[in-house]
């Protein structure tokens, strides 16, 4: 972005000081990261931001944004606000009319950041495409989406988080959607909201900023969302298996790759698993919307920029096989991704690694027992269990079907142990599967096991 700062104060409805020609080229909110020509947004959060007010103009800030509730020192060009994320909010908003891209946005409780790899990858086929950069998907990190793009932006593909009721509406409204996708519907913060129908319920906000011309993007088997299909005033479109407006079919899984058909059009992505097949339709559904042919999207999906500690498939020196998802996890999820790994034709050994499963609340024992049957299912030759929820309420229900030399439990402070027996199996055919949760981090297993 490109702006003056007496055009910033005039966006925001705002007093400034300094020189009404200082030129802004971009934004930042942590002052170590600032770049020339920057405008430094001081937010006030866990840390303040106001206290790194000098050092972001030391990085090259020429201007800063501030509340006034603060004392400024005269010679720092500033626009005075009461809230600077409320302005910061606005700021992104009024550049995301000024740009005018057309907007896909993407919530649902697992697959959001996997769905926007691959619906920008399709995008980027036909038009000049931006996404949200990692997960930066909250009431930050959405603006500064929206305040990165670059001008040339024609497709904007951005992602929505939510943990409490209204987050959503907020964040569609700021991006004011073409198109919206929901792409499944599971457990993900069921400590909040208590039931998978009120999680629903928060999901379906995402109309609520969706264009009125614009086009909801569901899976077809979640009654939860199907069955409110006739009170929502925009158009519909759904994605599956069966009777669905976009149909996969003839699906497999070939040389660590999903297969399946769309129209007698082979399509294959380089990820395992069901659930990331249904992902795959979102996306295409979404690139036929924007008037992208399967053809083009097949070609996308072939090979695409995945954010890193999504589902990953990794090799190591050993000749082992990673199936590393560790960035979240609800009881859904693991389900999914313990399918996919019984479905894998495998030469040497499974093994899985489980952490906890957090943001469960009261339900949280219940749903770590309920994936036994699916670990007994799953033709598991070793089992390691990270956590105290693993441990307190899975561990035992394995006891009986598990002997001591397959199954085994850790603290979440024993990821070295962890790393050394696993350093001591693996072998040339074997697989490996770790699932958990962002806060049981391992992603510095996998780190170390690669090394």
């Amino acid at each position: 972005m490109n702006i003056t700062l007496e055009k910033l104060a005039e966006v925001l409805n705002a007093p400034f000081q300094g020189k009404d020609s200082v030129a802004i080229s971009g934004v930042a909110f942590d002052s170590r990261h600032v770049k020339e020509g920057q405008l430094f947004i001081a937010l006030v959060a866990e840390n303040d931001g106001h206290d790194y007010i000098e050092n972001a103009l030391a990085n090259g800030a020429h201007a800063v944004l501030v509340d006034s509730q603060h004392q400024l020192k005269e010679d720092w060009p500033a626009v005075i606000v009461d809230d600077t994320l409320v302005a910061m909010q606005k700021l992104g908003q009024w550049y995301r009319h000024q740009v005018n891209p057309k907007v896909v946005a993407i919530t649902g409780s697992n697959g959001k950041t996997t769905t926007k790899d691959m619906a920008a990858e399709i995008a980027n086929q036909q038009y000049r495409t931006f996404k949200t950069p990692e997960n930066y998907n909250n009431e930050i990190g959405v603006p500064m989406t929206l305040l990165s793009m670059p001008e040339s932006t024609e497709v904007l593909i951005v992602e929505l988080g939510m943990d409490r009721p209204g987050q959503l509406t907020v964040l569609s409204h700021l991006v004011e959607p073409d198109i919206a996708i929901i792409t499944m519907i599971g457990e993900a913060h069921i400590e909040f909201f208590k039931t998978r129908r009120n999680i629903a319920k928060a999901k379906l906000e995402i109309i609520n900023g969706l264009k009125a011309e614009g086009t909801l993007i569901i899976p077809n088997d979640e009654p939860l969302l199907t069955q409110e299909i006739s009170h929502i005033e925009q158009h519909v479109k759904t994605f599956g298996t069966i009777d669905a407006d976009v149909n996969a079919t003839d699906i497999s899984v070939e040389n660590n790759q999903s297969q399946f058909n769309i129209n007698q059009q082979k399509f294959a992505i380089p990820m395992l698993g069901r659930y990331n097949i249904m992902n795959a339709l979102a996306a295409i559904t979404a690139g036929n919307l924007l008037h992208i042919d399967l053809k083009n999207a097949q070609k996308a999906l072939l090979d695409f920029d995945l954010t890193k500690n999504r589902t990953e498939i990794l090799h190591t020196t050993h000749g082992v096989t990673i199936i590393s998802d560790v960035y979240n996890s609800n009881p859904t999820a693991v389900k999914a991704v313990l399918a996919t790994l019984v479905s894998r034709e495998v030469q040497g050994k499974r093994y899985v690694v489980l952490g906890d499963m957090l943001e469960l609340g009261q339900q949280a024992g219940i749903m770590h027992a309920g994936l036994a049957e699916s670990v007994q299912e799953s033709h598991i030759d070793g089992v390691y269990l990270v956590g105290e929820l693993m441990r307190k309420h899975l561990y035992p229900i394995l006891q009986k079907h598990f002997d001591q030399t397959q199954l085994h439990q850790y603290a979440k402070d024993q990821l070295d142990d962890l790393v050394s027996d696993l350093n001591k199996l693996g072998q040339q055919g074997d697989v490996m599967l770790l699932k958990a949760s962002h806060g049981i981090h391992l992603e510095r297993v996998v780190d170390e096991l690669m090394k």
